[in-house]
């Protein structure tokens, strides 16, 4: 594909994935062409399953295809461009990365789309503006239907991503040791993956973008907590300028060091939920139950989620035998390695 077509792609800037995007292809020098997907975007075709973003590739014939889901596009983007890149060249660290990014994809959401829709003022804020991204023109009289139907709608789901009044103190005690962790590593790195940004970068970004910039509740929080994570945001929201050299990435040893607490963030919340999800998966059960950080976590199974799993540990199976040896420790002090290994 030429870098001189714009790539198409559309979404929301209420969407964290699709922000995520964003930041990626105007890091990486991607010409793109972007709409947000409202009433009057139905000139082009859509996915089956509708999901933000959505972006535009060529077939074969040359014919437009919808594409989601933000991880496998930043790989098929790595492939059909040159430079840039946002995936480590060292196995070790990315897998690291491939982590992190599922962290902030899977499991940083579950605090974005719970402060969203548990809090009234959030509710209230969402309900206002989410809508009018979508219809600008739109009378009061619409709008307030919108908001309507926009907010029940996204309420009913929280119990898909677990969340609840028995598992609120789960998600907020987790997002708020994340600040904390994250808020002392970047204060020896400009990003999680060294000097230059990773795909687990963009990832977590994505989240933020709404929590620190958009819901009135963890905005609070984050500003009081960290304000470095909040300036941190606007920072990658455009990266188009960093200067990128090849040695910018951390050091496995640097790596270790710096990302260990953060690791142990993600075995104590997100590798005991993902792994029970897998679990009701494979007994085809109704709900997923586990224990997380000594309180019960409830949640609707997630098919997706499973597959996530199963990527990790196909990207842990390709490592040779050396490089997981560099990450066992770390992986098992942690308890993450029970993810790759289950």
């Amino acid at each position: 594909m030429s870098t001189t077509e714009p790539i198409q792609l559309g979404g929301a800037p209420g969407s964290p994935y699709t922000r995520k995007m964003l930041a990626v292809l105007r890091y990486r020098h991607l010409p793109y062409r972007f709409m947000i997907l409202n009433r009057y975007a139905t000139q082009m075709p859509m996915p089956k399953v509708s999901l933000l973003p959505t972006f535009w590739f060529p077939d074969a014939q040359g014919a437009l295809q919808p594409v989601t889901d933000s991880t496998p596009i930043i790989r098929r983007l790595e492939r059909e461009h040159v430079g840039r890149s946002v995936l480590p060249a060292d196995p070790v660290l990315a897998l690291l990365d491939e982590l992190f990014e599922d962290y902030g994809d899977e499991w940083l959401t579950k605090a974005m789309f719970h402060y969203r829709w548990h809090y009234a003022d959030d509710i209230e804020r969402a309900g206002e503006v989410l809508p009018r991204w979508r219809a600008i023109t739109a009378t009061e009289a619409t709008i307030a239907q919108m908001k309507q139907q926009f907010s029940e709608r996204q309420i009913s789901r929280l119990r898909y991503v677990g969340s609840s009044p028995e598992t609120a103190p789960v998600i907020e005690d987790s997002y708020r040791r994340f600040l904390d962790l994250f808020d002392a590593h970047l204060r020896r790195y400009p990003f999680l993956m060294g000097a230059r940004p990773g795909a687990s970068d963009f990832g977590i970004f994505g989240q933020l973008t709404q929590l620190t910039h958009f819901d009135p509740t963890p905005m609070a929080l984050t500003l009081k907590r960290s304000p470095r994570v909040f300036a941190w945001v606007d920072l990658v929201e455009d990266l188009s300028g960093l200067t990128v050299t090849e040695d910018g990435w951390l050091t496995r040893e640097a790596a270790i060091e710096s990302l260990r607490d953060l690791l142990a963030e993600v075995g104590r919340t997100y590798v005991p939920v993902m792994l029970a999800n897998e679990a009701a998966l494979a007994q085809g059960a109704e709900q997923v139950e586990t224990v997380v950080e000594g309180l019960r976590w409830v949640q609707q199974p997630f098919t997706y989620q499973g597959k996530c799993v199963r990527w990790l540990r196909e990207s842990w199976q390709r490592l040779s035998p050396t490089d997981q040896g560099a990450l066992r420790d770390l992986l098992a002090e942690t308890g993450c390695l029970r993810l790759f290994e289950s």
